[in-house]
């Protein structure tokens, strides 16, 4: 929601726009590419004005990037994807091309043209949809959160690729950022949307900076200089792990048994065939000879650069990917029945049997949504896996109750998943994966999208979890939250073990 905001931005300036998760700041992005009617429900007022005429009617004007780069993935290949809006603006083919080319080396894309987008990481899918958003050389660029999924290095590379772009074309550019320090240097404005959807700064970065320090701060802001907050613990009988009766031999609580291991990953090998038209594919070994554990109580912080095999390594943890070699194992006790014996590979099992025992929050938040309201999204699992019914009703609508609110998603459990924000659906994707009480997490950039308050309710619940008995696997670029979570290191390059 946004209310009353009223900007008004000169030709060529660098604005950085900053705010709590949920403020409105992708929203208001939305607004300034004239998309806002067709991509949001509600009420909407005001009007938004390039150079006098309606941002609406001045196609190819304006440029965005969303937050979500899958929603800008239309081909099949990297080069098509990123020629496919200046087809649609009917540039002349070898200009197209002579475009892509130079786009591509001055972002440093690590594949070439041909290689195919199915192939791509969710932070080289991010760098991807960068690419496509500057060759336009659009005269506004707006930009939300270009770098949340990628690592230090490849972070530096994009900026460095947006300034030499945007400052050789005079281009006025938009970014929404939580982090703002790697982009101080090179704003001239910084704007703060605060938690009412209205604008609590405005400025030049170094004034709001010193004037506004502790304001923004309260607001969730990630303050240059200030230290990470401490993680926000819930109690963790709302997220302890639920007996897997008949499957435990005393049907009560597990507990944290002193660090043994639920699920061991020996010798892993994933290989992925990305098939294009015709025929033409391009095979990619994602993990070679990887050996990982996830033991209770304690996090498995898997580290790494964009394309390591993070996400791949996290997917076979969580039971979703068959290793093409090697094996994954869980605890015995975890193990369904299968003729009188229990299946170890957790691959091999049902939907309902996976879904009980181990939890898995995807990278994209929105893949994840399979309900029409947020409650009812926090509720999926447990209905599936039957503790949703019963006499199970009460304790699980306590625990989603108790988890919503912890994430500050209790006033939006009505709400469409679809409308929330980015952060809020990876909040939203955290509490489903928790509220019914599964004996391994594995999450997948949970913290990407978060501000100061959120991060520290993210953190806490998975450290809150964690000390209940849970094992977790969580692949981040947030060294902050590997840190709080004092997770077990492993380092993936180029889908080996570092």
């Amino acid at each position: 929601m946004l209310t009353q905001v009223s900007l008004s931005i000169p030709a060529g300036q660098r604005v950085l726009l900053a705010g709590p998760s949920g403020a409105g700041k992708s929203t208001l992005l939305r607004a300034m590419a004239g998309l806002l009617l067709t991509a949001d429900q509600g009420d909407f007022s005001g009007q938004v004005l390039l150079d006098g005429d309606d941002v609406a009617e001045t196609p190819g004007r304006v440029g965005l990037l969303q937050q979500d780069p899958l929603a800008g993935v239309v081909a099949e290949t990297v080069g098509r994807d990123v020629a496919f809006g200046l087809e649609n603006l009917s540039v002349q083919r070898d200009e197209i091309w002579r475009r892509v080319a130079g786009v591509l080396a001055a972002t440093a894309f690590p594949y070439p043209s041909g290689h195919p987008t199915a192939a791509l990481s969710g932070g080289e899918t991010q760098r991807l949809a960068l690419a496509g958003s500057l060759v336009l050389g659009a005269e506004v660029l707006l930009l939300d959160e270009p770098t949340s999924m990628l690592d230090v290095s490849s972070a530096q590379v994009v900026r460095d690729a947006v300034r030499r772009e945007t400052v050789h074309r005079g281009t006025t550019l938009v970014v929404v950022e939580h982090h703002l320090g790697p982009w101080l240097d090179f704003a001239d404005r910084l704007v703060v949307l605060g938690r009412g959807g209205r604008i609590v700064a405005d400025g030049r970065p170094d004034e709001v900076l010193r004037r506004e320090r502790t304001t923004l701060a309260s607001e969730g802001v990630w303050v240059p200089g200030l230290p990470a907050p401490e993680p926000n613990r819930i109690d963790e009988g709302v997220v302890e792990p639920w007996p897997l009766e008949p499957f435990t031999s005393t049907g009560v609580r597990l507990g944290n048994t002193g660090g043994a291991a639920i699920v061991t990953a020996s010798g892993i090998q994933v290989r992925r065939q990305a098939h294009l038209t015709g025929g033409r594919g391009t095979q990619i070994i994602a993990l070679d000879d990887v050996d990982a554990a996830l033991h209770r109580g304690r996090t498995l912080g898997v580290t790494g650069a964009s394309g390591s095999g993070k996400s791949t390594l996290i997917a076979v943890l969580a039971g979703l990917l068959e290793p093409n070699s090697g094996d994954v194992m869980c605890a015995e006790h975890l193990g369904p029945l299968r003729r009188r014996r229990r299946e170890p590979r957790p691959w091999k099992w049902r939907s309902a049997e996976l879904a009980a025992r181990l939890a898995w929050v995807p990278q994209m938040a929105e893949s994840g949504v399979v309900s029409s309201t947020v409650f009812d999204e926090v509720m999926a699992t447990s209905r599936a896996v039957g503790r949703g019914e019963g006499s199970d009703v009460a304790r699980t609508h306590r625990r989603a109750d108790a988890i919503l609110e912890t994430l500050g998603l209790s006033h939006l459990r009505d709400a469409s998943p679809y409308h929330l924000s980015g952060g809020e659906q990876r909040r939203l994707m955290v509490a489903a994966a928790l509220v019914h009480g599964p004996h391994g997490l594995l999450l997948d950039e949970p913290t990407v999208g978060q501000d100061r308050a959120t991060w520290a309710a993210v953190v806490g619940c998975i450290a809150s979890a964690q000390s209940a008995g849970a094992a977790a696997g969580l692949a981040s670029h947030d060294l902050e939250a590997v840190t709080a979570l004092d997770a077990d290191p492993l380092r993936l390059e180029h889908g080996r073990i570092g």
